[in-house]
């Protein structure tokens, strides 16, 4: 059998467009987004831009699972399509999260489509709904259950969502499918010290790029985001940082950032957090549990 020929990854410039969505206003949305993406674009010439989670209708679903349901479209769809037409005239990646229509009615997955000049490259369906986002607790998303890297010509891409972020075993799962960027696309409520913890965790513990899209503005359930959207180096530094408010960062991403401890560092690093890993000591890890301590209200998980 040929040897594989591994494909380095190039340098490259990421980007991160936070705004405020229209509850189930999909098609205004879009407009939205498409003016977002182009004015980015045109600013920093990003070659990989990722949108927030849920950006055609906003996380939270007015009229409940029938609503979303008739608003949003299967992946691909006319939806990707439209994104794709940006991502060839612009000759750029688009990371796309949107609500997607299951294989029947009232099966809706909330998912990210990673999108090139050439269509719909990757899907990742969001493994872990938040508890009141599951159908288990009154919400409306039934929960992917496969991790995603894609290898696209800037790098090996990989696509977490939201609360995912939070579970140190998926990033590292993606991580070892060989990303070197992770996105996180996101609709992120809790405090921006728990944002901010999770995505420098997630970038150190795994030794990859996180861009970190959250949302601004309302959503139907009267909810309110802070945005705070960055991107972070596999050191755990941030690069770019936004506010509060409707805007884009970008950064360069070097191909070669960890031979230093820090970027613009001389000292070198010797460890590899993927390479360093004693496997013997995390028997059982893939097991059920709980938290010794107990949460306001427990939502059981159904696993499929």
């Amino acid at each position: 059998m040929p040897r594989r020929e591994v494909v380095a990854m190039k340098r490259f410039v990421a980007a991160s467009v936070q705004f405020a969505v229209k509850p189930m206003d999909a098609e205004e949305n879009m407009k939205i987004a498409k003016d977002w993406v182009y004015r980015c674009h045109e600013s920093s010439l990003a070659d990989l831009i990722v949108l927030p989670e849920s950006v055609t209708t906003g996380f939270s679903p007015a009229g409940g699972v029938e609503a979303l349901w008739n608003v949003v479209d299967a992946i691909p769809g006319k939806f990707t399509d439209e994104v794709t037409r940006w991502a060839q005239e612009l000759g750029t990646y688009i990371v796309f999260p949107t609500y997607e229509r299951g294989d029947k009615e009232g099966v809706i997955y909330n998912s990210a489509a990673l999108i090139g000049p050439g269509g719909v490259m990757g899907v990742y369906r969001k493994t872990h709904p938040f508890p009141s986002e599951r159908l288990e607790g009154g919400g409306w998303t039934t929960p992917g259950n496969e991790p995603c890297c894609v290898e696209t010509p800037l790098g090996k891409i990989g696509i977490i969502i939201c609360y995912d972020g939070d579970f140190p075993e998926l990033s590292r799962a993606t991580a070892l499918m060989g990303a070197e960027v992770i996105c996180r696309p996101s609709a992120f409520l809790r405090t921006f010290d728990q944002w901010e913890l999770t995505n420098k965790a997630r970038a150190y513990d795994n030794h990859v790029y996180v861009i970190a899209t959250n949302s601004v503005g309302f959503d139907a359930s009267g909810a309110q985001y802070f945005g705070g959207s960055m991107i972070v180096h596999p050191s755990g530094m941030k690069l770019a940082q936004a506010r509060c408010s409707d805007e884009f960062i970008w950064a360069t991403l070097d191909p070669n950032p960890i031979s230093t401890i820090t970027p613009n560092s001389s000292s070198p690093q010797y460890f590899d957090h993927i390479e360093d890993r004693n496997l013997e000591a995390y028997k059982g890890i893939l097991q059920k549990g709980k938290c010794a301590f107990e949460p306001a209200k427990r939502i059981p998980y159904s696993y499929r």
